[in-house]
């Protein structure tokens, strides 16, 4: 596998981005043999990474949105490789690249390819991998239900944007959580379980996460009368958080589950999620958040 040999799976729409294009260049010029190539429908980004592993490349880059992250994260994990991941975030949210301290400067996310990889757990749900987070609740329904158009005009404003114009539908979600040493049933207004810390644009749900600890951290906000219909306690409220870290934790609710699985939507009456330690290996900064032995 050449040790010096990348491939760049860059979402569609970023094609003509000027400041990823130089900073593929200035890779180059480092001596790095980096080769892009371009996703354009569902599928793409899972079939490169698997030609890139097929043909030896020893690193690949993932250039795009949450939901690029994950694609790519996900082809990988499921497979049992020396290959590492850089994350290059374009996106609007970028919540997982924010809590670990990836830089959105093209160039210098790039230049993190020079940094050691770090074994980093993958959550997993069925025969779902995810990089992130998980949340359920109001808070997912902001993050589904946000348009691309508005991200494009106001950026990650446009998730708080969302959630102040549907401020009246506010409404909590009956569930029951069930783990090692822990139980839990109520109503919520906000659900996460997180390898990352935040999601839909910057709601931290998981503030002390970390991707590296063989768990999943557990951030319940629940939903008590005086509560419901006040967004700011979705956005804030810290101390109103019931958490926990857990190797595994199963969800249920007589109602259904919409849970958003990294900006994927997924329904079910019943849920079993786990972490899956040391399922990839990241760039990271070498003083990460998301680490917990920095190095």
């Amino acid at each position: 596998m050449g040790e010096r040999k990348a491939m760049l799976v860059l979402h569609g729409k970023q094609a003509l981005n000027e400041q990823v294009r130089e900073a593929v260049v200035a890779l180059r010029e480092r001596g790095w043999q980096l080769d892009v190539r371009l996703t354009w429908e569902a599928g793409d980004a899972q079939r490169l990474v698997s030609e890139a592993l097929q043909t030896g490349y020893s690193h690949i880059v993932a250039g795009g949105g949450d939901g690029t992250l994950r694609d790519i994260a996900e082809a990988m994990g499921s497979v049992q490789s020396e290959a590492s991941l850089v994350l290059l975030p374009l996106g609007t949210a970028n919540d997982f690249a924010k809590a670990a301290g990836v830089p959105l400067e093209p160039a210098e996310a790039l230049a993190l390819i020079d940094q050691p990889a770090r074994a980093i757990d993958l959550g997993k749900v069925g025969d779902q991998l995810f990089l992130n987070m998980a949340t359920g609740g109001f808070g997912s329904q902001i993050t589904a239900n946000t348009s691309e158009d508005l991200k494009k005009v106001i950026g990650a404003a446009a998730y708080l944007f969302t959630g102040l114009s549907r401020f009246s539908e506010l409404q909590a979600a009956s569930v029951e959580l069930q783990g090692p040493d822990f139980h839990w049933q109520g109503d919520l207004l906000a659900l996460g379980i997180g390898n990352g810390r935040q999601a839909g644009g910057g709601h931290v749900l998981c503030p002390d996460a970390l991707a590296d600890d063989g768990l999943l951290d557990i951030g319940i906000l629940p939903a008590p009368q005086e509560m419901v219909g006040a967004l700011r306690d979705l956005l804030g409220g810290e101390g109103l958080f019931v958490r926990a870290r857990l190797p595994w934790v199963e969800i249920k609710s007589s109602q259904g589950l919409d849970i958003n699985l990294d900006g994927e939507p997924l329904q079910a009456d019943s849920l079993r999620f786990e972490a899956v330690p040391a399922a990839l290996r990241l760039h990271l900064p070498a003083d990460s958040p998301l680490l917990s032995r920095p190095g």
